[in-house]
């Protein structure tokens, strides 16, 4: 299972803690130094089965400054998939990515009914 964090993000950190407590064995990435790229993003969108706006960070910085809240709804998937790829503090976090399973965001309960 693949664990993608910013670690200095508190939910990221309360996530992390929540794996480590229930024994869950992952891999860590920093999403910043080790941002998805465009085919993985692409995969998880596609097995997420969510709406791609979910993968943005949105009360984020960068989300803001480059004004996206109301661009998205007038771009490609590619166009929004490459803006993902293209910085990692873009995408929501934490992401934990399985072989059939892809969570967005720590929401204690979901992770509960889908990792134990």
């Amino acid at each position: 299972m693949l664990f993608l964090e910013y670690p200095k993000c508190s939910t990221c950190k309360r996530a992390k803690k929540w794996l480590d407590e229930n024994n869950i064995e992952y891999t860590d990435r920093d999403i910043k130094l080790d941002n998805p790229r465009f085919e993985e993003l692409k995969d998880w969108y596609g097995k997420s089965g969510l709406p791609l706006k979910k993968f943005f960070n949105t009360s984020g910085l960068i989300y803001r400054d480059l004004g996206l809240k109301d661009k998205l709804e007038n771009m490609s998937e590619k166009e929004q998939l490459n803006l993902l790829a293209g910085d990692g503090m873009l995408v929501k976090r934490p992401l934990v990515i399985s072989e059939n399973t892809v969570l967005i965001g720590f929401k204690e309960k979901e992770w509960k009914e889908k990792l134990i």
